[in-house]
């Protein structure tokens, strides 16, 4: 399955608590159960004003539907070509 990297502006996201946060990923999982095995949730980066979320997805119009039907912003959708990590630049 591609993965994904989906950016999200979320206004006041540094701030929020661990409650808050608890339950925007929750909103997201309800969302994922109902879509099925064709997208999953990795894991998501959050920052001041946005959150920056890796999938494995079939397509991005899954990821567009998983935002619509959650209320989740979706600015950027970019599909990842290949990993790179300290090991890649070993000899």
């Amino acid at each position: 399955m591609p993965k994904y990297v989906i950016e999200r502006s979320v206004p006041g996201l540094g701030q929020m608590t661990r409650d808050q946060l608890h339950d925007l990923s929750a909103a997201s999982n309800a969302v994922l159960s109902d879509l099925g095995p064709s997208i999953q949730w990795v894991h998501s980066y959050v920052t001041d004003e946005r959150l920056f979320c890796v999938y494995n997805a079939r397509d991005e119009d899954l990821i567009r539907e998983h935002a619509a039907r959650g209320g989740f912003p979706c600015d950027g959708i970019r599909q990842v070509g290949a990993i790179i990590d300290p090991v890649t630049g070993e000899g």
